[in-house]
């Protein structure tokens, strides 16, 4: 029997008001995720991190972390709270899930990002109204013929598969209509007067920001940001790379769960604007180099291990059909150019976003802040880019109580004798913490003597608890810190902090050196520099060099979209990039090790 033929059962989540097949010899957590159900599964059900809760109401089930998931248990409505990847259905059963993976984001794409606008406009698709000559026994050019001979440029190619529909657009209405031409290749047309879109996406490990923008103009019609779906799989690189690796057909669903956000994205984005994915003539993508690969299927095998190598670097043009993306049939798809190792397209446009703060000739470091941490330090002409594997803990991912930045999220927390204060977005009753309360959080043990400096929690406050025998910091009802969250926490800013300090090392420069620190990402919006400063995240130099831009990749992307020159840009500073990789040098792991341990409370 193959393991398309097993018998299947029905999974029903009725807060999601979702009901899935599942099939028998999979987890709970593994049918929710073929079926693009979000249960919160940040070590893409390796059963590790314990955030996949559901409850069983009704049917039977066995668990597999507990002898050897032959025993038969019944869901009563009144169960305890299980990992979903550890349980496996045997009927029909109807779950609960996690409040924590059920709040909705507010925050994947920062609100006040900068938007391009007229002074960049030179996109590569141009629009032209045009009228032809009505077909007669007299003229029987074709309809293709008819359109080109009628442009004021020179046109040498068609788009067949755009040309499907040109006779009907034609005679429907009365001869007429808005030709797009990208360079000498009509790739179709849309009614006279229709505005032609382009879409900039901004495909980050943890969240997708899409933009919408109008050809013609230059103008953002609309934004919107959305978890990634392939965090089913991992929140972080290296475990989608290896189920990648691992199985072909996982490959194709990480592709396909990828194309699907994109299509998402572009569809409510249309819709919300009353207009149609199909106006949509042009596509600019960025991400990471992982996640570069894994939506255009290539092979990832290689990047999971030393020395890193893509199979490809450069920009990538091809027709946005071919990978599945639901826009206007003729048009194109154009991926940034990576730099090495994981340091991707997306760290390029955040490079082209910022270039004004960095290419004046002083030292600038450029951090992108996220699951996966790109750094880039200019100066002296030279440009030294590294990546590293901060992992989800600073974005609430890999902690216990760890969410997104949505309603409920502690975003802010303080310590004042001995007494614990939270800020939560939307002013909900707190379910868990999200990146900047991460940050805050441990930056206020610190301070306030609950945590020492090597990392452990005082048992001797009352704010610290030991259950099943680790010790846990609450925040809130049912919001606990726990150590093994902190040395997520450690784990993260000591691989930032190593690769700011070997940059510095190759550079000849000192912490001091840096004239000018730019933070990136969705993520360095909303954190608190003094937080960071204050668990050694960020270097101790005067807090006036620091500067908060947002989502400079999606700044940079949408540049690309609306202007050839800014492309040409791009693929220059992912030339001008020199790619250093820091995980194989001696020095790596001395460094490492002394970077875990926290900076010494300023009191």
């Amino acid at each position: 029997m193959s393991r398309h033929d097993h018998p299947h059962h029905i999974l029903h989540f009725p807060q999601l008001d979702r009901t899935v097949s599942a099939r028998a010899t999979d987890s709970v957590f593994q049918s929710a995720r073929r079926a693009a159900v979000r249960v919160v599964g940040a070590c893409g059900g390796r059963g590790t991190c314990g955030t996949c809760m559901v409850r069983v109401n009704e049917g039977a089930y066995v668990r597999l972390d507990e002898g050897d998931g032959t025993e038969v248990l019944h869901g009563t409505g009144t169960g305890k709270w299980l990992r979903a990847c550890q349980i496996r259905p045997l009927s029909d059963c109807t779950l609960d899930v996690a409040a924590r993976s059920l709040a909705q984001v507010v925050r994947a794409e920062p609100e006040h990002s900068r938007q391009v606008g007229p002074a960049q406009l030179d996109p590569l698709v141009r629009a032209y109204d045009v009228q032809v000559t009505m077909a007669t026994l007299a003229d029987v050019r074709a309809d293709a013929v008819r359109v080109i001979d009628a442009l004021p440029v020179t046109v040498s190619t068609i788009d067949v598969i755009a040309a499907r529909d040109l006779p009907g657009q034609l005679r429907h209405h009365d001869w007429t209509l808005r030709a797009l031409v990208r360079g000498k290749e009509w790739i179709g047309s849309l009614p006279t007067g229709t505005a032609p879109l382009g879409l900039a996406v901004d495909l980050g490990t943890t969240n997708a920001a899409a933009f919408l923008i109008d050809l013609t103009t230059g103008d953002r019609i609309g934004k919107l940001g959305i978890e990634n779906p392939q965090t089913a799989w991992g929140a972080d690189l290296i475990a989608r790379i290896n189920h990648a690796a691992r199985e072909q057909e996982v490959a194709d669903d990480l592709r396909d769960a990828a194309v699907a956000a994109i299509n998402a994205l572009a569809h409510d984005l249309c819709h919300a604007n009353g207009l149609k994915a199909t106006q949509i003539v042009d596509v600019v993508i960025c991400g990471n180099t992982a996640m570069h690969h894994l939506l255009l299927g290539l092979p990832v095998r290689q990047l999971g291990r030393a020395p890193f190598v893509a199979a490809v670097q450069h920009a990538v043009d091809m027709k946005a059909r071919d990978l599945g993306i639901a826009v206007a049939p003729g048009a194109w798809l154009h991926l940034a150019p990576n730099v090495g190792g994981f340091v991707g397209g997306d760290h390029v446009t955040a490079l082209l976003a910022t270039e004004q703060l960095w290419n004046a000739g002083e030292t600038t470091l450029v951090m992108d802040i996220g699951t996966n941490t790109e750094i880039s330090l200019i100066h002296d002409g030279r440009i030294l880019s590294a990546s590293c594997p901060s992992g989800p803990a600073l974005e609430g991912g890999h902690i216990s109580c760890g969410m997104r930045a949505a309603e409920g999220a502690i975003e802010r927390v303080s310590i004042k004798d001995d007494v614990v204060e939270v800020t939560v977005i939307g002013g909900k009753e707190p379910v868990g913490l999200c990146g900047s309360g991460v940050l805050d959080g441990v930056a206020a043990l610190l301070s306030a003597g609950w945590l020492n400096t090597r990392g452990r929690l005082a048992a001797n406050h009352a704010g610290v608890k030991v259950i099943d025998g680790t010790r846990m910091a609450e925040f809130a009802p049912n919001v606990l810190f726990s150590q093994n969250d902190i040395r997520a926490v450690q784990l993260a800013k000591a691989a930032i902090q190593t690769a700011v300090d070997l940059l510095l090392v190759d550079a000849g420069l000192t912490q001091m050196g840096i004239v000018r620190f730019v933070i990136a990402g969705a993520f360095g919006a909303y954190i608190d520099v003094a937080s960071g400063v204050a668990i050694g995240l960020f270097p101790d130099i005067p807090r006036g060099r620091f500067e908060q831009v947002g989502n400079a990749a999606g700044v940079g992307v949408q540049l690309m979209l609306v202007s050839a020159t800014a492309r040409a840009r791009a693929a220059a500073i992912a030339r001008q990039c020199q790619y250093v990789e820091l995980s194989s040098r001696g020095e790596f792991q001395k460094t490492f090790l002394r970077n875990i341990q926290f900076p010494t409370p300023v009191v």
